[in-house]
Formats: C-alpha cells, structure tokens, sequence
C-alpha cells in the first residue's frame, strides 16, 4: 500500500531534495567533477554526459534493430540530442547538467542508482535495474528524473531518420 504523506512531510522531503541537488552541483563543479565546457564537436554535452548517456540509450530505446546494426547510430543520437539541448532555454541546460551530475558523480551514483563504479563498466542488468528503480520511485524527484532521461534519450533517437523505418514512419511529408 502506497505511503501517504501529510503535506508538513512533503514539504520536508521537497526541501531535502532541493538542498541534496544543490549541493551535489556545488560539490562536483568545485570538485571539477562536473565540467561546464561541452565536449569537442558538441554545443551543450560535456564528456562524461556522453558516456553515460551512450551507455543508458540502449536500455531505454530498447532492441532496435537499427541501434544494433549501425556502428554510429549512439553517436548521432547523442549529436541529434545536443542540437535539441541547444535549441533549449538555459534553464532545461542547467536542469539536464543537475541531473546528469547527479548520475555522474560518485558520491551520488551508487547511492542513488546502484551502480557504483562507472557507467561503462555496468552491465545491462544494472542499468535495467537503475532504470526501474526511479521509475518505480515513491519518490517524485527520482521519477521526474526517469522521465527526463527517457524523453530526451528517445526524442533524439526518434528524430534520426534510421530509426524511422522499424516503426512505419515514413518520413514528414515532402512540399
């Protein structure tokens, strides 16, 4: 049975959470964890954005036959995914950068995620399992957070044109 929360509660846990992330991107942008520089060749991505993100898209686009096969296809995905970042407010920048700090910087990731080496060095399971983990969170930051990761991962993997022809879609129309 779900746990209700009295609004005084909800009001602590929202605080908390606020105080955790806060001080998570203090930590790693003084820590020089967390590089505001994007990577070479990228507009908002930093380096340590794209391994994680290249290891989390094949758990969130799933078995596509067209991830599998294409050698560059994580690579233009994460390319297609900067491209829409840049063309974002500041704000979703610096939210996106909180959240991919979060999953990035040690003391956070194995506490949060279970993952506590690497992203590179997870395997399938553990990212599976961190995956179902925030998206079955009671907590709504760690959901959020889910949704945010899956949208974006699948927004730019469904804007490239190699992923179209496994789902039907033919394409915008030309004029």
């Amino acid at each position: 049975m779900p746990t209700v929360l009295s609004r005084r509660e909800l009001l602590k846990l929202g605080l908390g959470a606020s105080l955790a992330l806060t001080t998570v991107g203090v930590t790693a942008s003084l820590s020089g964890c967390s590089s505001a520089q994007p990577a070479a060749g990228f507009m908002v991505l930093r380096d340590s954005d794209l391994g994680l993100l290249a290891v989390l898209l094949p758990a969130v686009i799933g078995p596509h036959p067209a991830l599998a096969d294409n050698e560059s296809a994580a690579d233009a995905t994460l390319r297609q995914l900067d491209r829409s970042l840049a063309a974002m407010s500041p704000a979703i920048h610096k939210d996106v950068s909180e959240l991919l700090d979060l999953l990035n910087l040690p003391l956070t990731r194995g506490p949060l995620t279970g993952v506590w080496g690497a992203w590179e060095n997870a395997s399938p399971g553990q990212i599976d399992a961190f995956l179902i983990r925030w998206r079955d969170s009671r907590f709504d930051l760690l959901r959020q957070g889910y949704k945010a990761l899956n949208q974006l991962l699948s927004m730019a993997w469904y804007a490239l044109p190699m992923a179209w022809a496994e789902t039907g879609y033919p394409g915008p129309p030309r004029v």
